[in-house]
Parts: structure tokens; C-alpha cells; sequence
């Protein structure tokens, strides 16, 4: 079995694959430390590891991976199986490396756009000659009510809430039109010009608040949980043999 560690900045995820990619076991927690990969371990058998971080991690658990397993982190001179055309590769973090993976991995030789939506709202674009041309990166759903109260003297903080209206007849109600359809017209707005200029686009929406996005969005849109972990796991199988 593979392990795959995914630091992000908000949560910790933790993944056991199959050697044909099927995830069989995940973890999500704030922190993962040394004594839940020893659980890991011992359940699971792990041979092979791969860790991708955007927000630090313990040295004592990169210790503790080496020691323990064969293991590599994401790094640019990790091969891959796409061709990275992003004019400035040394600043591309490497959960946006995993997440274009795993989309080129779902929908292999075609168009797709992977949207991931969490504390940032990433969009990563692989074409059909499976080329990683880059995206877009802006504010995610929570900073973006907390930029409105941070900067400002009067406004509150706002927390996501269901939206079925356009105009805010409060304060509040207009923070949550102004942050969430705006962030759907965001999405849709992507996704109809990468449409316009792609054929047979294929939509991935993934992260954190895409369950609260998804009964918004009008385009067609595959959901799919953990493109980025799937992405690991694929750059795993190129750099570490058994």
C-alpha cells in the first residue's frame, strides 16, 4: 500500500492507495502527527509514501516517513506525467501541481478545468495534449467574508449561509449576495470562457465548500472529492518503485 500527505493550509489529509490508484482509506484532521501515520502503518502495510505541503510540516514526521518508508516529497524535480508550461514553475505550490495531475489522471487527453474551492478558490487548466497551461488563484469563500469585516470599520463578520436571493434587503444579506453569487458567477463565468475556447471542456469541482457551490452551479460539473490526492499518487508511481 501507498501513502499520500496532502499539507494544506487550512486541513491536514492523510491517503492509502492501491498500487492501481484506488483510495482505500482517508484521513482529515487540522494536524496529522507521528502517532496516526504509526496507525496507518501498522494497518495498512505502507511501503511507499509521497508528501505535498503549502503550509509547513513537522520535521518530525518528515523524519519520521523517511525512516519508516520509501519516501519523496512533491518537488519541481519530480517527474511528472503532464508537461508544465507555467512561465514561473519554481513559485507553482505544489498542491496546484497535484491537483492538475489528478484532473489530467480523470479525464486523460482532454480539455479540463479543476476548480478547487477552499481557503483559496484555484482554477488549474490541463489541455487535451496534456499540457498544465496554469489558472487563476483569488480569495476562497471564508476569506472573503473576512476581508469584508477585517478592512472595513462597520461591517460584520458574515458566515456562508444558504443564498436564493439577489438583492440583500440588510447589510448581512447583502455580504452573503455580494460573497456567494458572486463566487458563482466567478465559477460559471470561468467555465464559460475556458468552453468558449476549449472543446468538449470537462469540470472538476473539488475542496473544501464545493458541496455548499455545487447546487449553485449551472454548468455541468463533475464533483470529485480529492483530484489532488489521485494526483499524488500518480507522481508517486513515477518517482518511487517498489
Amino acid at each position: 500500500m501507498d501513502l499520500v500527505l496532502d499539507i494544506g493550509n487550512t486541513l491536514q489529509k492523510a491517503a492509502v492507495f492501491t498500487e492501481d490508484s484506488q483510495m482505500v482509506a482517508l484521513l482529515r484532521q487540522k494536524e496529522i502527527g507521528i502517532s496516526d501515520l504509526e496507525a496507518v502503518f501498522d494497518e495498512f502495510g505502507i511501503k511507499r509514501a509521497i508528501m505535498s505541503s503549502v503550509a509547513g510540516v513537522s520535521s518530525n514526521v518528515a523524519d519520521w516517513l523517511a525512516r519508516n518508508t520509501n519516501a519523496v516529497a512533491l518537488t519541481p524535480e519530480c517527474k511528472l506525467p503532464i508537461a508544465v508550461k507555467y512561465s514561473t514553475s519554481e513559485t507553482l505550490g505544489s498542491d496546484r501541481i497535484a491537483n492538475a495531475v489528478g484532473a489530467n489522471a480523470l479525464f486523460p487527453g482532454q480539455n479540463v478545468l479543476s476548480i478547487m474551492a477552499g481557503t483559496c478558490l484555484v482554477a488549474d487548466f490541463v489541455n487535451s495534449k496534456n499540457e498544465y497551461l496554469g489558472g487563476s488563484i483569488s480569495p476562497g469563500l471564508n476569506m472573503r467574508f473576512s476581508a469584508l469585516q477585517h478592512f472595513t470599520a462597520r461591517l460584520p463578520l458574515v458566515k456562508p449561509e444558504k443564498t436564493d436571493f439577489l438583492s440583500g434587503d440588510s447589510t448581512k444579506k447583502s455580504i452573503l449576495s455580494g460573497v456567494i453569487n458572486g463566487m458563482v458567477y466567478e465559477i460559471e463565468g470561468f467555465v464559460g470562457e475556458y468552453s468558449k475556447k476549449y472543446s468538449g471542456l470537462k469540470v472538476i469541482l473539488s475542496g473544501g465548500d464545493s458541496e455548499f457551490f455545487h447546487n449553485y452551479i449551472k454548468k455541468t460539473i463533475f464533483a470529485a472529492q480529492n483530484p489532488a490526492l489521485l494526483g499524488l499518487h500518480k507522481i508517486l508511481l513515477l518517482n518511487v518503485p517498489y
